[in-house]
């Protein structure tokens, strides 16, 4: 069935947060002349959510109440709660169109009965202060959607089905809203071992290869192309796109392979659009990619742990970003829990710089703020989002000694309101 929404949850925001309505108050502030917020959401998992552990499936608890809104200190990166949209459903992926008015969610652990898939939900953001309205909710064309992205035409959103083993593409309506999906893909192939060819020593860590499993789905910078991730494949398949149709065609070639076992995870390009760094989950590694933006091809340079040197054991790789000033990449490990430092050479090429530890459990993502001078992790199994500040010459984490409360976090996206005109 649909999930449970609750436009506005303004007692109980009261006894959470000590205050009867936190979003009129941002909208007190600014017509007091107050400088419009600058607003942060953090999705969860709010319900049991299946995972693979060891080849079985397992289920983890949900400590969220849906979409967490918070408004951000723009001198200390620190996170006010304004109010949470709930949802029952796992909001455990969160995008924003690029000017920042429209929010997108995947609800992991819904399964609509007619569709017999997961679903996505589109949000206007209101321009002064913030709060969520739920404009509609769509199918994801397949089970457990658990990454999503916005085309960069603006014209729809990429969705990838992570237990569907699946990817779709929705168009979005002039109001933000979600339209009848435009194309769908079902992975096939042969699936990767189930140990990481490349990881530390002793790591036994399995998941990820019991069948095909899409794990994101993002556009090339020119968003002639764009690229999804199959873990259970140990592949990064790359598609044409038609930004007018939203019609998929396989490249040629149509993939490229990463080692059996490794389970390939997420991705991200660089900002000159030449160089694409993907994480692999089961080995704990970064691999280098050069791109060819003409022809949508990935050639292999390089691949390293992001693991500090001589670790042995296991860990769970998670997250990958190049941070805003395009010097470094970072890359999360679960279970050692830390953030990896990675300096980029002239030529793309990485070098291991350090570790931070996050203060924290099972890092799912993390995010920078949008000056690039804070990092939030949001550390799933304890329950927070810690803040660390950047160095802008190094590219150190340091930890402010911020712990904000959020149950099971997945996801941080920012907007912010000062710049949307309204």
């Amino acid at each position: 069935m649909p999930p449970n929404y609750s436009r506005r949850s303004f007692l109980k925001t009261a006894a959470v947060f000590g205050a009867a309505s936190p979003f009129l108050a941002v909208k007190s502030a600014r017509a007091a002349g107050a400088q419009a917020p600058m607003m942060a959401y953090v999705g969860t998992y709010s319900s049991p959510t299946p995972y693979i552990l060891q080849g079985q499936v397992a289920i983890t608890p949900g400590n969220g109440k849906g979409i967490h809104s918070f408004e951000v200190n723009r001198e200390t990166g620190e996170l006010t709660p304004r109010g949470v949209f709930e949802m029952s459903t796992s909001p455990n992926c969160l995008a924003l169109n690029a000017a920042g008015t429209r929010l997108y969610s995947t609800n992991e652990t819904e399964k609509l009965p007619e569709h017999d898939a997961g679903s996505i939900s589109s949000f206007a953001i209101d321009g002064k202060t913030g709060e969520l309205k739920l404009l509609n909710t769509v199918t994801s064309g397949g089970e457990g959607p658990s990454h999503l992205s916005v085309h960069p035409s603006g014209r729809f959103v990429l969705v990838a089905n992570y237990f569907g083993g699946s990817v779709e593409v929705i168009p979005i309506l002039p109001d933000g809203s979600l339209g009848t999906p435009s194309d769908f893909k079902q992975d096939s192939g042969t699936l990767g071992a189930k140990h990481g060819t490349s990881g530390p020593p002793g790591n036994r860590t399995v998941s990820g290869h019991d069948r095909t499993h899409a794990h994101m789905f993002a556009s090339d910078p020119s968003g002639r192309f764009v690229l999804s991730v199959e873990m259970g494949l140990d592949q990064i398949l790359v598609w044409k796109f038609d930004d007018q149709t939203g019609r998929l065609t396989p490249n040629d070639p149509a993939s490229v392979s990463l080692p059996t076992g490794d389970g390939p995870r997420h991705f991200a390009f660089h900002a000159n659009g030449r160089w694409l760094y993907s994480i692999q989950e089961e080995a704990s590694t970064v691999a280098f990619f050069e791109y060819d933006g003409a022809n949508g091809r990935l050639t292999f340079k390089q691949a390293l742990s992001c693991l500090p040197p001589g670790f042995a054991g296991s860990s769970i790789a998670s997250e990958i970003l190049v941070s805003p000033d395009s010097r470094f990449v970072y890359a999360a490990n679960r279970l050692h829990n830390t953030i990896a430092r990675f300096s980029i050479g002239e030529n793309g090429m990485l070098t291991y710089v350090g570790e931070e530890w996050v203060r924290g459990d099972s890092t799912r993502t993390f995010n920078f703020d949008p000056t690039g001078n804070f990092l939030y992790s949001c550390n799933q199994k304890n329950d927070a989002v810690t803040l660390f500040r950047v160095d802008q010459k190094s590219g150190a984490l340091n930890f402010t000694g911020s712990y904000t409360p959020v149950g099971s976090p997945a996801i941080i996206v920012f907007s912010d309101l000062a710049k949307l005109g309204t």
